[in-house]
């Protein structure tokens, strides 16, 4: 069986949604508030709707997914001007396999550079996950801001981490805080 890259539709919601609540399994007993881990089936048709959700397939079985964020998001923005990724996951039952390593180079090297032509792409996540910051850096991920954000339990630590893809293009995003 051949593994496809594409763009998900509609169709598709329930078996995402069954992939991203099974792979924030650890967010969600972390008590790390990120919606992905508590996504409704309607949460999720929303994301594929208003952003580009990616997946990467295998004999029609959703393995892998990533959301490249099309929000307009003036806070985010004056972070980074670059691509901003999120809601990444990959199937329980494949985990470990390299799929989700796939899915992020196919989404940075054909969307994200060459789609996009932009030189770099960020990302987030929680301080306090045991093994996402350290993954993302083993990939090329670099912290280069942190941020606090309270939520209704306590205060959740950030860290926004970006991966050059175009050096000889890429300028360090200037944070500014207001």
């Amino acid at each position: 069986m051949t593994e496809q890259y594409r763009l998900a539709t509609l169709e598709d919601a329930e078996q995402l949604q069954a992939v991203t609540v099974d792979a924030y399994e650890t967010i969600r007993a972390l008590n790390i508030p990120f919606p992905a881990g508590h996504a409704t089936l309607e949460v999720i048709q929303n994301n594929i709707v208003q952003h580009e959700c990616y997946i990467l397939e295998k004999g029609g079985e959703i393995i892998a997914t990533v959301t490249l964020d099309r929000a307009e998001d003036l806070q985010r923005q004056a972070i980074s001007p670059y691509p901003f990724i999120r809601w990444f996951a990959v199937s329980p039952a494949h985990k470990s396999q390299g799929y989700g390593s796939k899915l992020l180079d196919w989404v940075e090297q054909h969307i994200i550079l060459q789609k996009l032509d932009a030189p770099a792409v960020f990302l987030a996540t929680a301080t306090r996950h045991p093994w996402l910051a350290p993954m993302y850096e083993r990939r090329g991920y670099e912290p280069f801001y942190h941020k606090t954000v309270q939520t209704p339990d306590r205060q959740e630590e950030i860290v926004f981490m970006i991966k050059t893809l175009d050096p000889a293009r890429y300028k360090t995003p200037s944070v500014q805080t207001g």
